[in-house]
């Protein structure tokens, strides 16, 4: 069965955001030649569900090319109905029934690539199995949360973690099998 992998930076204080969901702070860690493991990453992938708020700010950065001509399934959690572009389908439906069919699916792993709302949607209903969490060293004090509150308790085991020059700290878990 496919799994639904997390992959995702935050600021040592738990923020994934700062106020206006300004990403800012994650240049604090940019260096030529390093991608944190993504490239390895993105090698056992080849479906990636993210949220509306955050497929924006990739567009505005890095243009839209980056999913129109990528060779995975891309899936826009939105509330607002759009047309498909390409691979890129805009999602309005129920997140927890689109996990479940994609794992239950053949096919590599799916890349859940935030925000914060899909992440805490999917923990909700234990659908997140693998975490890899790069914590960027700045306390920034205000914004938006990784993880949420009022949500199920989920036991977690501890795969890795790594240390980079850049002071970046990367922690590696996978959910723990149900007794």
């Amino acid at each position: 069965m496919r799994k639904i992998c997390l992959f995702i930076a935050m600021s040592l204080d738990g923020y994934i955001a700062k106020p206006n969901d300004d990403l800012s702070f994650l240049k604090l860690v940019e260096k030529e030649g390093e991608d944190y493991g993504y490239a390895q990453f993105t090698d056992n992938i080849d479906t990636l569900i993210i949220g509306r708020k955050t497929y924006d700010y990739v567009v505005k950065e890095i243009g839209s090319s980056y999913y129109e001509n990528g060779e995975r399934d891309v899936y826009v959690i939105t509330r607002t109905e759009r047309q498909r572009v390409g691979r890129t389908i805009f999602y309005t439906g129920n997140i927890a029934e689109l996990a479940k069919q994609l794992k239950s699916e053949k096919g590599k792993n799916i890349y859940c690539d935030g925000g914060s709302e899909v992440i805490n949607e999917l923990l909700k209903h234990d659908l997140i199995d693998e975490f890899i969490i790069s914590i960027i060293p700045i306390l920034l004090g205000e914004g938006t949360k990784l993880f949420k509150d009022r949500r199920p308790e989920q036991a977690l085991e501890f795969i890795t973690a790594k240390t980079f020059t850049t002071g970046l700290a990367q922690l590696h878990y996978k959910r723990k099998n149900k007794q």
